[in-house]
């Protein structure tokens, strides 16, 4: 076992960053920034967004289609205003970091990463994409009920509940009955025999 194995992960780390104090602060400032422009951009798109009146409408006012709408261009926005600033800073920063460190210490930060990869292949949960993948659905259900510019005070609230559990019911119809065919033919055909 190298030097570099017999340390654990949380005194590696420590160690590197008592090492690269400046890096770390300037980091710490950047993310500071960063977070403070998001927010600036998402206050200014509201105040200033013809989706929502300038800030002024009600909840009732609101349709499907311009909650859809509101979230692509807050998206593309922070994108443009702070994604794309923040990623060539710290792509930049990163890579000019990265050519200043001796070979030893790179190689060091390179067995670290092919130990954390296998570790993490092992145990790797899945993603979160559910929500988003519902929130998809529920759109397209209501825009087949003909209700997607409709105002959301114009329905009650009921009506809002109840079809996002219809559209988690037709989830449930269109992927479980074929993924259930598929199980019963492969428990037919390969567990059974075990």
């Amino acid at each position: 076992m190298s030097e570099n194995e017999e340390i654990s992960d949380e005194a590696f780390w420590k160690g590197k960053l008592r090492k690269h104090k400046k890096a770390l602060l300037v980091m710490i400032i950047a993310g500071i920034c960063v977070f403070v422009g998001a927010l600036l951009v998402l206050i200014w798109f509201i105040e200033t967004s013809p989706l929502g009146g300038q800030g002024k409408w009600t909840f009732n006012e609101w349709t499907l289609n311009y909650v859809v709408g509101f979230y692509i261009l807050i998206i593309l926005w922070e994108l443009l205003f702070v994604g794309v600033p923040s990623g060539l800073f710290f792509g930049l920063g990163g890579y000019l970091w990265w050519r200043r460190l001796p070979e030893e210490e790179k190689q060091e930060f390179k067995d670290r990463e092919k130990k954390s990869k296998k570790q993490k292949a092992e145990t790797w949960g899945g993603g979160g994409g559910f929500g988003f993948f519902m929130f998809i659905a529920y759109c397209i259900y209501i825009a087949v009920d003909g209700n997607y510019n409709a105002q959301f005070g114009s329905r009650s609230y009921t009506y809002w509940v109840a079809s996002w559990f219809l559209t988690f019911m037709w989830i449930l119809i269109i992927f479980g009955i074929p993924i259930g065919i598929i199980l019963l033919i492969v428990y037919l055909t390969k567990w059974r025999k075990k």
